[in-house]
């Protein structure tokens, strides 16, 4: 395997995640707020499958999760079940590829 493989490895869940919610980069980079930068060619990135540091998978995570709280209804967002960097990037430890099941599939997805 060389060096180019190893960095890529395709769209991730997290793509089909942000397809569901009705999500754009932007809008992941504006959930996380201005305490720590998030850039849209980070969320690219990581959507794409370019292989991101531990740190940066769970930074992608936490914008996910506010994100999608932000769409949420208030009678919904306390049945909401926030996301682990395991379920969206391929290459986490503890990833599962098969049998996976979103606990957010009752929740509606557009607001």
């Amino acid at each position: 395997m060389d060096e180019h493989t190893q960095r890529e490895f395709g769209t991730q869940r997290l793509d089909e995640l942000m397809r569901r919610w009705n999500l754009t980069n932007h809008d992941l980079v504006l959930a996380y707020g201005t305490d720590e930068q998030l850039t849209h060619k980070q969320v690219q990135r990581a959507r794409s499958g370019r292989k991101l540091t531990l740190n940066m998978m769970q930074k992608i995570t936490r914008a996910l999760n506010a994100a999608i709280l932000l769409r949420l209804s208030s009678q919904d967002s306390p049945h909401f079940q926030p996301y682990l960097h395991r379920d969206l990037f391929c290459y986490a430890k503890g990833f599962v590829a098969a049998d996976w099941h979103d606990p957010n599939d009752n929740l509606p997805s557009e607001q």
